[in-house]
């Protein structure tokens, strides 16, 4: 057995508690920036409170998500780049709890790192901080924690946890999906949070750099890759509150093919016609230079397409009109058929 000879402290085993004491105090601005009127705590405390109006709801059911931004950190970590995952983490919350219909409430982070860098830290937290203040929810508390040993210099993981609410007579199920029905798709604005294992082999295999441009893009391929995943929250309540909505699918990982399924009824499918929409370059390139088949990006990546929103028909012009109003890029990319539930590509 070693010979002790001085006391071990936590700081000398690798934990800095005044480092986690500094990162409060830089993120205490963008944390508060979030906090809306059901907030009864500040940051810092052991857990955060949250006052429900129950007088906007009749019969208030809580719905909740929880995700993380997968190995999409290991680009912004090589890039240096720490300020957007952190709109992916409340993007991949927030827009999955919204496919039900629920208003976001508040969300919760999870950072874990082998040795705390306060200033890295802050950048990722603001990021969550910026991706609550579109979703229109508050950061109402999180966990950082520094584990020695777990993670390799530089190396952060993230997970996150939303909690919304939605009246239990307007819970959006997709099991009023028929036949006729029309599927709207919501413009992506590049890969999401998906698909990265994919995305990075490429760069792996290919001898490309995540430090060069292109396809003619302005951005490099790092930069590309990196882009926010779209957080849809604010739209779509908009567009819930003035038109029914049959059906919503979020488009993560196994894209259109996978996820527009897990709303359908057995009774019908989803026939989505290719080329009603325009395929992002970032895709185009991937396919090309992976030279990956049509079948495996359409289950892999969103192909230009976050949200699909599922709508009669006789709504479908009122529907398209409000969401470009409230910024979307709305495609009419297929409709309903008989079927048994599955996507159907024409």
């Amino acid at each position: 057995m070693a010979d002790i000879k001085k006391g071990l402290t936590y700081k000398g085993a690798g934990v800095d508690i005044e480092a986690g004491e500094r990162i409060v105090e830089l993120i205490k601005k963008s944390v508060r920036s979030t906090f809306t009127s059901g907030v009864l705590t500040d940051i810092g405390g052991f857990g955060g409170l949250f006052a429900l109006d129950k007088s906007k709801f009749r019969e208030p059911v809580l719905v909740s998500g929880t995700d993380g931004v997968g190995t999409k950190l290991k680009v912004a970590q090589v890039m240096d780049i720490h300020n957007t995952v952190g709109i992916d983490l409340v993007a991949m919350c927030v827009n999955d709890i919204l496919v039900q219909g629920a208003e976001p409430l508040f969300f919760l982070d999870y950072f874990a790192t082998g040795k705390l860098e306060p200033a890295k830290t802050a950048q990722v937290i603001e990021g969550i901080a910026r991706g609550c203040r579109e979703a229109g929810c508050a950061l109402l508390g999180g966990e950082t924690a520094e584990m020695p040993g777990f993670y390799l210099p530089g190396e952060y993981d993230l997970a996150g946890f939303a909690v919304g609410v939605v009246d239990k007579e307007n819970i959006i199920t997709g099991e009023v999906i028929t036949q006729g029905d029309v599927i709207l798709g919501l413009a992506s604005s590049g890969l999401h949070s998906n698909g990265y294992s994919l995305a990075r082999k490429l760069v792996e295999v290919g001898g490309l750099s995540l430090d060069k441009s292109y396809w003619g893009s302005r951005d490099t391929l790092g930069k590309e890759y990196l882009k926010p995943t779209r957080i849809y929250a604010k739209s779509i309540l908009n567009l819930i509150g003035n038109y029914p909505v049959k059906g919503l699918a979020h488009i993560t990982g196994g894209g259109l093919t996978h996820n527009i399924p897990r709303i359908l009824p057995k009774t019908v499918d989803a026939e989505i016609k290719l080329g009603s929409w325009p395929v992002l370059p970032v895709f185009e390139f991937i396919a090309k230079e992976g030279a990956v088949d049509q079948d495996e990006m359409l289950q892999t990546f969103n192909m230009g397409i976050g949200m699909v929103v599922v709508v009669d028909s006789k709504y479908e012009g009122e529907a398209i009109n409000l969401l470009t109003q409230a910024g979307e890029k709305v495609y009419i990319i297929g409709k309903i058929v008989a079927g048994k539930g599955v996507v159907k590509y024409v």
